[in-house]
């Protein structure tokens, strides 16, 4: 049988790659007060930003339901395709157990091999690319396995944002601190170590932060891949591109806005650079 990679929406890949490799999407789901939305499908970035500053509700992300999951591999069993499922770190989600949940709910009698990527956003996108490149060369399910396990190994990312704002209302911060920070205009940068999202430092201006993200991509010896993502932004990732193409070619250097799902933690103002190399 041939083989097909399925992945969540926060791994933020760019349409017309998933087109072009023929990725499933499962969304993750993301709800301001009753009204329900599947990620990157019912709602543009547009609307989920007026939503954002206008709704009483504050949003909430919930993982996709293990159904969701099943109906994919039953579809792709119709197709004749096993199957490898790459996740957002288990570590953020319940989503890598609704997967291998769906295992049991599945009736295609397909193959289904679930991996956490340990990763979010683009750098588990490409995770996902990668197994889905090889998959489409003709590997093996236990290959396209161990292609997305070795990615995952070479998978950086570094991230920061404006605001502490969103990230207190949404119970990753105390009150105390997201006031010390507000206050005193801090940049934090955020990265992921061992599928967990990490503080790494930060920097008292905007500006400051930008170079630390363009030194960051400067800090390896060899760029595979080279994302960079915002929420809001456009203008200073393309500004930050243009700074990124010393390392990478600039036409290879994937650019996204990032997923509401992701968005709704973090507020307007989120830059990202995702790495897919060697340190």
């Amino acid at each position: 049988m041939s083989v097909k990679v399925i992945t969540d929406s926060v791994a933020d890949l760019p349409r017309h790659i998933v087109e072009e490799l023929g990725i499933v999407v499962v969304p993750l789901l993301l709800r301001f007060g009753e009204a329900e939305y599947r990620d990157g499908v019912d709602l543009s970035v547009a609307e989920f930003y007026t939503l954002l500053d206008s709704s009483p509700h504050f949003p909430a992300t919930a993982f996709p339901p293990a159904a969701r999951f099943a109906e994919a591999y039953d579809q792709l069993a119709c197709e004749g395709s096993d199957v490898v499922v790459i996740t957002l770190s288990e570590k953020l989600s319940g989503t890598y157990n609704a997967a291998v949940t769906a295992k049991t709910m599945a009736k295609g009698g397909n193959r289904v091999e679930v991996v956490d990527s340990t990763c979010a956003a683009m750098i588990e996108g490409f995770v996902a690319m990668k197994a889905a490149q090889a998959a489409s060369q003709g590997a093996s399910i236990e290959e396209t396995v161990e292609v997305a396990k070795e990615a995952s190994r070479r998978a950086h990312l570094l991230a920061t944002f404006r605001t502490l704002e969103y990230l207190y209302r949404g119970g990753r911060i105390g009150k105390a601190r997201a006031f010390l920070g507000s206050a005193l205009k801090v940049h934090p940068f955020i990265g992921l170590k061992d599928g967990a999202v990490r503080p790494v430092g930060a920097a008292t201006n905007r500006a400051k932060a930008v170079d630390k993200l363009v030194s960051f991509a400067g800090g390896f010896s060899h760029i595979e891949e080279l994302g960079v993502e915002h929420t809001q932004s456009p203008d200073e990732a393309e500004l930050m591109i243009d700074r990124l193409s010393q390392f990478h070619p600039r036409e290879r250097i994937h650019v996204s806005t990032m997923t509401p799902v992701i968005g709704s933690h973090t507020g307007p103002g989120l830059l990202v650079v995702c790495v897919l190399g060697d340190k």
